[in-house]
């Protein structure tokens, strides 16, 4: 399979959320691939780690590195994060919308938690495209934006509707960004939903041992640059616990609430728990 043209020795990749995680991953994924890579995260010694961990595998060295002190929620920074990138390497061929924080809260409380989640969150994610799309579009050349959304803006289980409302938003922003590129002229850019299964990242982490359940991080950057290679613009990651399949049926059920005017999230509704088992059952059976 070939990769995505924007993923060719040379080239330029910035990802927000850098310094740990899928964005690190990515990060070294990407400098293994020959690009030059620009990371941003917040300002402290695991951005500037990471850098160094990056530049250790790069083909240019740290001459092919940069760490880029960046608070997303904040349009200026995320303005600074992209004439840091031109300066430095004349270009940006990947933007990789990662940053996320977690730990938001219910609909009535903890508002402090809810505005700065989905100022990272989302408006990083809206900030990040505002401030590269032009540029990018100006290049003529191949090129991607992904967004990292979430599983949990699909079905939206309940316990973080912070984050939940956040992660749908992205995954609306992001369908909304790929109609509009496919519009415009000559256009290029191609846009993408990375949405990770149970992932092993300081977010999720337990403990210091991976649960069996979880992907690394390594294998959602593996399916991430497969599946941008296939043009796909839905990268739903599965992971050790759940299926393709029962991703599926988990979100045709979610969206089948609508269509048939069940209770909201009605997977989780006592009335409605043999019937959600049944269901699920068949793609056990399939």
């Amino acid at each position: 399979m070939s990769n995505h043209p924007a993923l060719t020795p040379g080239r330029v990749a910035v990802v927000t959320g850098a310094a740990s995680g899928i964005g690190l991953a990515a990060a070294t994924r990407f400098a293994r691939m020959g690009l030059k890579v620009c990371l941003a995260d917040l300002d402290g010694p695991a951005l500037h780690e990471a850098a160094a961990g990056v530049a250790a595998v790069a083909a240019g060295g740290k001459d092919d590195v940069r760490a880029v002190p960046t608070d997303v929620a904040r349009l200026e920074d995320v303005q600074r994060l992209k004439q840091a990138a031109c300066d430095a390497f004349g270009e940006v061929a990947v933007l990789m919308n990662n940053a996320g924080v977690g730990n938001g809260g219910k609909p009535w409380k903890d508002l402090d938690r809810w505005r700065r989640l989905i100022e990272v969150n989302l408006w990083g994610v809206i900030h990040g495209v505002q401030a590269f799309t032009e540029a990018m579009l100006a290049q003529g050349t191949p090129c991607a934006i992904v967004n990292t959304g979430s599983k949990q803006g699909i079905t939206t289980p309940p316990g973080d509707a912070a984050y939940n409302v956040s992660k749908a938003g992205v995954k609306v922003f992001t369908e909304q960004l790929a109609h509009e590129l496919r519009n415009v002229a000559g256009c290029k850019i191609s846009a993408h939903l990375l949405i990770p299964g149970y992932t092993f990242t300081g977010m999720t982490a337990r403990g210091p041992e991976k649960p069996a359940e979880a992907w690394t991080a390594d294998q959602v950057v593996d399916m991430m640059i497969d599946s941008m290679g296939r043009g796909d613009f839905y990268i739903l990651c599965p992971d050790n616990a759940v299926t393709r399949e029962m991703d599926e049926r988990r979100i045709q059920w979610a969206a089948d609430d609508l269509i048939r005017n069940r209770p909201a999230l009605s997977r989780w509704h006592p009335d409605h728990a043999d019937a959600f088992a049944a269901f699920m059952a068949g793609a056990a059976k399939r």
